[in-house]
């Protein structure tokens, strides 16, 4: 019985070998004679390999075609995961830091703490979220302290102490600050095996020899070389541009909760419409950031073909990159090198006049913003704002930047948040004529102090006796507009102020403050106080521009160009067009877009007249007076008191008689509004000396490195 079975079981065996015998020899033929060409090829080619061609960003140049950010050929100083001793990463980096320094080269840095002891955070509203996330990483609540988040650095990172466990040394305040912002943007842009870390980008020349021969005590260190963003307007216009970055790792976690697609081994997540890999570069500020949709390119891809000896037999483009568009900005670079000189040049003399200022009003200006907008599209023209700096020098400076006061990395002109004083009395004047609250011809007895209520009693500048409100406007009577305030209620103001765009969003593409106008309920939001601590003499400071109204600059200048426009506001926008990188298409064209309309003409006439009057014999008659300057210019001043020093506001628009361009001019601790009238002139005379020589067309010439 077992004999017969176990007879069995090898015929089925035997019947199996030689199954599996005529099944090989059936393949072994396929392969030497049906594929035999192809598998000869391919040991004689090798193998093939796909690679990424990355596409060029667009660039982005000024309504005249002048470059503000273009591409070019740079250095890169990369750190590589796979290179690095497990646990050597803070000394490579520190010696890395040590050969930066003595090259006095800059590296990226964009931990919001103060580089020397004792640490603290940055200063002002721009570093808020950058704080707030550098808690949230490190798993502490929006109270920490700096001192909370220095101990939780060195533990995530291991900063105590380096060295051997037999001689540890403890690491000094500053390599410790060194290293662990280092450290914290590695994390941040997810730093790992398949993600290298940019360290520094556009390093000099001379540097990577000194890099390069150090290779063997920074082990996974390299210079590579990269497009990279060329900023040649440098200080022109820095806060408006913008810059580009790595994507960090939170934004890049967000991005990829809706999905991830991976091509050729690299992940790829979508971000704005656009699809990224994890050490891209994107948009992180300014209109870099704002048009990264039309800035980013579409990558390609080849095919490399390399035989048995490594060696690249063939190289094939199977997909094009498609370069990234033309991106054309309203800002005319010209005009804002003039309105940035200006300012600069006016706050500096300010500082040092001892004749003019003898007690010392107005040598503490050191601040400032300029905005100018096109009265008919609504387009920027400039947007300055001082200090400033160089965008080419940002990594190097960041650390002066960061820690300067006053700050130079705030936007003054979009985010500055500014008292008006008098330059809000058009608004009053405005709505006291269209709700017939006042007449052009009627009058209010300025006796220089305001006698309505008995217990509150505001002043005036100057005793103006019985004053219309073009005089009003020309001398800037508070008493005037205190009564005409008075007499429309707070309602009627907020609402006059928020349809001539002020307290609202202005349209423009940009990160800006929208302002707020002051009323009974924003006062209650922020002092946290009932509707009842609403005074009477509160609308009489609403009226003057005064209380708890805050407005950014672009806004007063939009402002001033819709009081020029008689009542009709437009969008603001500071993208004109959009065109491929070869400048054959036309992507986007920017068409002008009337947002409001107030229908007062004749109020407008008279408040064009008080603004003139101010101009030729009122407040700003010392740059604009008759026989002065030519242009007729409708302008208004304001001193509006802080609580360190009053500021100097000032908005102008001329031609008066057909409005061009209207002008805002902030000047911090300017004591007088009529200080920044000069800076308005020089302005004017720049615009309308070129006018007719320069053409709003763009000259579409690419002007390459």
């Amino acid at each position: 019985m077992h004999l017969k079975a176990r007879t069995v079981r090898l015929a089925i065996l035997g019947a199996a070998v030689v199954l599996v015998l005529l099944l090989y020899s059936l393949r072994l033929m396929q392969v030497q004679v049906v594929e035999g060409e192809m598998y000869a090829q391919m040991i004689d080619e090798g193998w093939s390999s796909t690679q990424t061609i990355k596409a060029a960003r667009g660039e982005i140049i000024d309504r005249n075609g002048r470059p503000l950010a273009m591409n070019t050929i740079g250095r890169d100083v990369v750190i590589d995961r796979a290179f690095l001793v497990p646990g050597s990463t803070n000394e490579v980096v520190l010696k890395l830091i040590r050969i930066m320094e003595e090259a006095d080269e800059g590296w990226i840095d964009n931990l919001p703490l103060t580089r020397q002891p004792p640490f603290r955070f940055y200063e002002g509203e721009s570093y808020a979220p950058a704080i707030s996330t550098l808690k949230r990483s490190l798993g502490l609540n929006e109270n920490a302290t700096p001192d909370d988040v220095v101990y939780w650095l060195k533990d995530r990172y291991d900063l105590e102490a380096h060295g051997s466990e037999d001689n540890p040394i403890p690491y000094t305040d500053e390599e410790f600050r060194k290293i662990a912002g280092v450290r914290y943007e590695m994390e941040r842009t997810n730093f790992n095996y398949n993600n290298p870390y940019t360290f520094a980008t556009n390093i000099k020349i001379e540097t990577v020899p000194k890099i390069k021969e150090r290779s063997f005590d920074i082990p996974g260190v390299d210079v590579k070389e990269s497009t990279i963003r060329q900023y040649v307007s440098g200080d022109v216009a820095p806060h408006i541009i913008g810059q580009i970055g790595k994507i960090y790792k939170e934004q890049w976690d967000e991005a990829i909760k809706d999905g991830a697609e991976l091509v050729n081994g690299v992940t790829y997540a979508e971000i704005g419409g656009r699809k990224y890999a994890m050490n891209d570069v994107i948009g992180n500020s300014g209109a870099e950031q704002a048009f990264e949709y039309y800035l980013k390119g579409e990558d390609g891809e080849r095919q490399v073909l390399l035989n048995a000896q490594n060696q690249v037999v063939d190289v094939v483009d199977t997909k094009e990159a498609v370069p990234g568009n033309t991106v054309v900005l309203t800002i005319d670079s010209q005009l804002q090198k003039v309105a940035q000189d200006s300012l600069e040049r006016k706050i500096l003399s300010m500082q040092a006049d001892l004749i003019t200022y003898p007690e010392g009003e107005g040598h503490e200006a050191d601040a400032g913003a300029v905005a100018v907008i096109d009265v008919k599209t609504g387009e920027p023209l400039v947007l300055a704002s001082y200090p400033s700096y160089n965008l080419q020098n940002f990594q190097k400076d960041y650390t002066m930047l960061a820690q300067s006061k006053p700050p130079r990395l705030l936007n003054r002109a979009l985010d500055g948040q500014y008292t008006p004083g008098s330059i809000f009395k058009p608004v009053v004047a405005l709505a006291g004529l269209n709700e017939e609250v006042i007449t052009s011809s009627s009058e209010v007895y300025c006796g220089q102090i305001y006698t309505r209520f008995r217990d509150y009693q505001p002043r005036c500048l100057d005793l103006h006796g019985h004053i219309n409100v073009i005089d009003a406007l020309r001398w800037s009577c508070n008493i005037f507009f205190y009564d005409t305030g008075w007499e429309l209620g707070i309602e009627k103001i907020v609402e006059y102020a928020n349809r001539l765009g002020l307290g609202l969003p202005t349209g423009i593409e940009l990160q800006e403050y929208t302002g707020r106008i002051s009323s009974p309920e924003l006062k209650a939001r922020i002092h946290q106080l009932g509707d009842r601590d609403w005074q009477p003499g509160d609308v009489l400071q609403t009226s003057i521009g005064q209380m708890d109204t805050l407005l950014s600059p672009l806004q007063l200048a939009n402002y001033a160009a819709t009081l020029a426009n008689n009542g009709k506001r437009m969008e603001v926008s500071i993208l004109k067009s959009v065109r491929s990188y070869t400048f054959d298409k036309v992507i986007y064209e920017h068409e002008p877009k009337v947002v409001e309309t107030i229908e007062a003409d004749e109020a407008f006439d008279t408040i064009r007249d008080g603004m003139i009057a101010a101009s030729r014999i009122g407040t700003a008659r010392s740059i604009f007076g008759e026989g002065l300057y030519e242009l007729t210019v409708a302008s208004k001043t304001g001193t509006p008191e802080t609580a360190a020093y009053p500021n100097s506001t000032f908005i102008a628009y001329a031609p008066a008689e057909d409005p061009e361009i209207a002008v805002c001019v902030i000047i911090e601790k300017g004591w007088h509004g009529y200080t920044g009238a000069p800076v308005a002139k020089d302005i004017f005379d720049a615009y309308f000396s070129t006018k007719g020589r320069s053409s709003d067309e763009v000259n579409y010439v690419r002007l390459l490195p």
